[in-house]
């Protein structure tokens, strides 16, 4: 596992730093595994294959794997915020809708590769999102100026997630970031 460098970046494999989620927390998580739902335009709920057509997927299930395109984002965010609402934690939807497009900028960007891979955990306290793509490369965390009009990604990932990091693998990497659901509970 490799560091790219910033104040809240850990560089911890997959289960990440321990601790059970609190039994106020727990009761307003559902399972992972739980069906995405939806709304229609009325706010009723629809059936999860609205919200994530099967051949898109459940990034909470599995890893989804996308196109690189820039408009792999909005369906990225769309996926990311189906899960979000689904584990009962909608406080954090703006946050990972922002994070999530940002580490999907960056796969599209920056790594050359056809295809990337979204893939969501909720455990131990926190949400966890990785995007996986086949680069080595390893993302750089920049110093942002006032002026600058692009490079903000990892400076916004950085001030607000409780953690991020890369895990470099055999074939490629796996950027992640991670919110504490107890911390946010209070604050939605």
């Amino acid at each position: 596992m490799v560091g790219t460098g910033g104040k809240r970046q850990a560089w911890q494999g997959a289960e990440g730093a321990g601790g059970a989620l609190p039994a106020a927390a727990a009761a307003a998580v559902p399972s992972p595994a739980a069906p995405l739902p939806t709304e229609d335009s009325r706010g009723a709920a629809q059936p999860a294959a609205v919200a994530c057509p099967a051949r898109t997927g459940d990034p909470a299930a599995g890893e989804v794997r996308l196109t690189s395109r820039p408009e792999s984002a909005a369906t990225a965010r769309r996926l990311a915020l189906a899960v979000v609402r689904s584990w009962g934690l909608p406080h954090l939807a703006e946050t990972v809708e922002l994070l999530v497009s940002e580490l999907v900028g960056n796969a599209v960007r920056h790594t050359g590769a056809g295809t990337f891979g979204l893939r969501m955990h909720c455990r131990r306290g926190c949400v966890r999102v990785e995007v996986r793509d086949p680069s080595r490369a390893l993302p750089c965390l920049m110093p942002v100026r006032p002026m600058d009009v692009s490079g903000r990604g990892l400076f916004l990932v950085d001030e607000l997630s409780d953690r991020w990091g890369v895990d470099l693998q055999a074939r490629g990497k796996t950027t992640w970031f991670e919110l504490r659901v107890s911390d946010r509970l209070d604050r939605g």
